[in-house]
């Protein structure tokens, strides 16, 4: 069986999405896509082999020829398409947020629990890091005793013009939020920002660190600097009773010259998590043909949006902000 799917949205992320699809994914083809730039639609028609263009997402979400859809259109727009997804049953792969707001991923939540299956996958790709989900296995296993304490790191090269202090929290630090309770099993209770010195090469609040503490008493602390200038790096350090274990960031090759050693950090994001985005897809792929599952749910995506929005609170308080989230469906158990 191959599965047909229609892309929304053709900048970045979409573009290097239908690079993915149609180079390194199994059972599937992308047969549509849509974007309110016909140039950008043709690029990737061009280099990508044939698929029919559509200037309206609805109108691609509706279409017989599409059995899936992916989302990767901007972040104020993921709300309504997932749930016209939902309107005609279909699968959706939706790029983080899940929404732009709280109340809106609950209405997705909503209408897929009144719909008896899970058809919503958040686009939190971590989750499919070969280092996270390691890190995950060995915490599991129980080797190293009870968790303590995750330190992360998430440093860009430099942000867009457009990127405001608040969205260091809702569009860096949710991948932070999402990941630590992946790997911990466990929820966020209570959000704390801090905000150290700010670098002179941006004239907002940058850098944050996010503290996070769970429900069982282990603590995030989560560095967030996105013009930090030398490269993209994300780092993570999970200490545990018996030891701890860290990732190993990977690159292709380290080179040793004039008595030392060195390697190259990627500029942005999409080198340093390549496998994860490629083995997201192929399980985004074949839970869609098994029915089972794979990746953040709809549940994942509003609890990374209501956590963030605790954050956004103690930024402009300076003070704790506890996080109240729904009762958790039993289909999202």
């Amino acid at each position: 069986m191959t599965i047909r799917v229609g892309l929304i949205g053709a900048g970045v992320m979409g573009s290097d999405h239908a690079r993915i699809l149609s180079t390194a994914v199994s059972g599937v083809e992308l047969s549509a896509v849509s974007d309110p730039e016909a140039a950008r639609m043709a690029r990737i028609v061009e280099t990508f082999g044939p698929a029919r263009m559509f200037t309206d997402p609805v109108d691609l979400i509706r279409d017989g020829g599409v059995d899936a859809v992916l989302i990767a259109s901007p972040d104020q727009t993921h709300g309504a398409l997932a749930l016209a997804c939902l309107d005609v049953g279909k699968p959706v792969l939706c790029e983080k947020p899940l929404a732009a707001s709280v109340e809106e991923c609950v209405r997705v939540i909503g209408k897929e629990q009144a719909m008896g299956k899970r058809l919503v996958t958040v686009g939190y790709m971590r989750r499919f890091d070969p280092g996270y989900v390691e890190m995950k296995r060995r915490l599991d296993g129980g080797e190293l005793g009870a968790a303590l304490v995750m330190h992360c790191i998430h440093r860009n090269v430099a942000a867009p013009s457009f990127m405001t202090a608040p969205m260091l929290i809702t569009n860096s630090a949710v991948h932070e939020i999402d990941i630590s309770r992946f790997v911990l099993g466990r929820e966020v209770r209570r959000v704390s920002v801090v905000t150290p010195r700010r670098t002179r090469l941006s004239n907002m609040q940058d850098p944050q660190i996010v503290l996070l503490e769970m429900n069982d008493g282990v603590v995030v602390d989560a560095e967030i600097f996105v013009n930090a200038q030398y490269g993209y790096d994300v780092r993570a350090e999970l200490v545990c009773e018996k030891g701890s274990i860290s990732l190993t960031p990977p690159h292709d090759v380290t080179v040793a010259h004039s008595g030392s050693e060195s390697f190259a950090f990627p500029d942005d994001w999409r080198p340093r998590f390549a496998l994860a985005y490629r083995s997201e897809l192929q399980a985004w792929v074949g839970a869609i043909g098994s029915g089972v599952p794979a990746g953040a749910s709809a549940w994942d995506g509003y609890v990374a949006t209501a956590v963030a929005n605790a954050g956004l609170k103690s930024l402009a308080s300076g003070e704790p902000t506890e996080v109240k989230l729904e009762a958790r469906p039993a289909c999202y158990s």
